[in-house]
């Protein structure tokens, strides 16, 4: 008995380990100066697991529809609905924390726009004693608005999301850690290179 409960907690931390990267190609000087910058969200062409999103919805809400009328719809609305009411504000709300040096908005006018497209997304599962970790990959562009020029891009790779030893039964809480981990570690990385 004890090897086997040995075997699983093995298991379950192999199933907790990324090695999150935030790679910069380009260069932030242009951005010195400024207090604050506008931030776009996308989700162009965004993989969720091995499919695509309309195919990752369309299992979904069919699943849950089989189980209980009307329960697949509500999760559909909930899939879309939680970008702009935990995802993204959560990124903005860490990204601003951990930069001293430029706050993003979505309501900023200025000469810049942070345009953050969500490509991959991993929602994880927790059922009891079985979890996997959320994850998103995220591809940041820095653009110029007079010239529409791209000056950087940066890409965070494997940002995961909640503790796979913590409650969250719910795959939105799970990916909102995972934008929350990604907007911390762009705000360091904003203070290093500007």
């Amino acid at each position: 008995m004890k090897q086997l409960f040995v075997a699983l907690f093995l298991m379950a931390c192999g199933v907790t380990t990324y090695g999150q990267s935030v790679n910069l190609n380009g260069k932030l000087d242009a951005l010195k100066g400024q207090k604050e910058i506008m931030v776009e969200y996308t989700y162009n062409d965004m993989k969720v697991g091995k499919m695509t999103e309309t195919e990752y919805v369309n299992k979904k809400v069919s699943e849950y529809n089989a189980k209980e009328a009307g329960r697949g719809d509500k999760w559909k609305g909930d899939w879309v609905a939680d970008r702009t009411g935990r995802f993204e504000p959560q990124f903005e709300e860490l990204f601003n924390e951990y930069s001293n040096n430029i706050k993003i908005t979505e309501k900023a006018k200025t000469g810049y726009t942070l345009q953050v497209n969500t490509d991959f997304t991993e929602p994880g599962f927790n059922v009891y004693a079985v979890k996997k970790r959320a994850k998103i990959d995220l591809t940041v562009r820095v653009i110029e608005n007079a010239t529409k020029k791209e000056i950087a891009t940066i890409e965070i790779k494997n940002s995961p999301g909640r503790d796979v030893m913590g409650y969250d039964y719910d795959t939105g809480s799970r990916i909102q850690e995972a934008y929350a981990k990604a907007g911390k570690e762009l705000g360091k990385l904003f203070n290093k290179k500007i």
